[in-house]
C-alpha cells in the first residue's frame, strides 16, 4: 500500500444517454459509437428498435428478450466481449430494473416467496444480483453506451403552507444513483433532440447543447487515448490473500449502510400504506444507527408520511 503521483490513464468509455420515448437515444448511440469505432455491437431491449439504423451505421444486434434478468444481461455483455466488439450499446438498461423479469419484480417475487411480502429485505438478495451487472459494465474492456429511459420526477413541497407537486426535470428509469458510475451522462430533450451533459468528467462539452454525431465521438476517443499507458501493478502473494481476507470480511458483515438506505428507500416507494412505511423506518433507524444515511432516511420518511398524509385528507 503507497500513495503515488495522480495520472489520468487510458480508458474505455462509460456513457450514459437518458431521455423519453422518441428523443433520439439509439439514433444518438450509433452515431457516437461510429466515432470510437467500426466494431459495434448493440444490445437490443427495445423490440428491435435499433435495426431501424441499419442504413445510418454498420453494426451487429442481439436482440434481447424477456425476462430482463441481471444476468441475461451479464451474458449478453460477455458474449460481445468475447466476439471481440469495441463498442457494446446497452439499448436499455431501463429493462434491467422496471422491464419484464428485471430487479424490480425479482424482488417482489422474493420477498413474496420468502420474507412474507417484506420487499425491504428481498433487496439483501436482489442488490448483489444487480451490482454485478453494474461491475461488468465498468470492468468491460469494450467502450459501453447505455440508453435508458427517463421520466418526469416530481416531489411533495409544501409553499406558503399548502403542499404542492413540483416538477424537479427528468429521473432515469434505473436505480437511483445509477449516473455515478458513467464517465458521461447526456439528457436529451425530446423537443430538439439535443443532448444536455448532466455529468461530465471529461470536461470536453462544458455545459452545452451537443447535437449527437460521429464527431463528437470521434472527439471523446481522441480525450480517452490521449491518457497515459496503464501499466501492469504486479501484486504480492501477500496482498492478494489480504484483498481476498478482506472481500470475505465485508461479504460476511452486514449490508453497508448506503445499500442499506437503498434498500429502505426502494420499499418505502411502494409501501401502501403508513403503517407498512413505519415499520420500514423503523428497522431502517435502527439499522442506521450512527451513519449519515441515518438522517437520509428520516427525511426520505417524513416525505413518503406526508404524502400518505395528503391521500387521507
Amino acid at each position: 500500500m503507497q500513495f503515488q503521483k495522480a495520472e489520468r490513464k487510458k480508458s474505455k468509455l462509460r456513457l450514459a444517454l437518458t431521455g423519453p420515448s422518441g428523443s433520439g437515444k439509439t439514433y444518438g448511440a450509433l452515431l457516437l459509437a461510429s466515432g470510437l469505432s467500426n466494431k459495434i455491437a448493440v444490445i437490443d431491449t427495445e423490440k428491435g428498435s435499433a435495426s431501424l439504423y441499419s442504413h445510418l451505421v454498420d453494426f451487429d444486434v442481439l436482440e434481447l428478450d424477456p425476462p430482463y434478468t441481471p444476468e441475461r444481461y451479464r451474458q449478453a455483455l460477455k458474449l460481445a466481449v468475447d466476439a471481440g466488439y469495441e463498442v457494446v450499446i446497452i439499448d436499455s438498461i431501463t429493462h434491467e430494473w422496471s422491464g419484464v423479469g428485471g430487479c424490480l419484480e425479482i424482488n417482489d417475487n422474493i420477498a413474496n416467496a420468502k420474507y412474507r411480502g417484506n420487499t425491504w429485505s428481498a433487496w439483501n438478495e436482489t442488490t448483489p444480483r444487480h451490482r454485478a451487472f453494474i461491475d461488468d459494465i465498468l470492468a468491460c474492456p469494450a467502450h459501453v453506451i447505455a440508453t435508458a429511459r427517463s421520466k418526469t420526477e416530481t416531489a411533495q413541497v409544501e409553499v406558503n403552507g399548502r403542499k404542492q407537486v413540483k416538477k424537479f426535470g427528468m429521473k432515469a428509469e434505473q436505480r437511483d444513483g445509477i449516473e455515478y458510475e458513467f464517465t458521461i451522462v447526456l439528457d436529451i430533450t425530446h423537443e430538439d433532440h439535443f443532448a444536455m451533459p448532466s455529468k461530465d468528467r471529461t470536461e470536453l462539452f462544458g455545459g452545452d447543447p451537443i447535437k449527437l454525431s460521429k464527431e463528437v465521438g470521434e472527439k471523446i476517443k481522441q480525450w480517452l487515448d490521449s491518457g497515459s499507458e496503464i501499466k501492469p501493478n504486479p501484486k504480492s502473494e501477500s496482498q492478494d490473500n489480504s484483498a481476498q481476507s478482506m472481500n470475505q470480511n465485508t461479504n460476511s458483515g452486514r449490508v453497508d449502510p448506503v445499500t442499506e438506505f437503498e434498500n429502505f428507500r426502494n420499499a418505502a416507494e411502494k409501501a401502501q400504506s403508513l403503517g407498512e412505511l413505519q415499520g420500514y423506518f423503523k428497522t431502517a433507524w435502527r439499522n442506521l444507527e450512527g451513519t449519515p444515511q441515518q438522517q437520509q432516511a428520516k427525511g426520505f420518511y417524513e416525505v413518503r408520511k406526508a404524502e400518505f398524509e395528503q391521500e387521507n385528507l
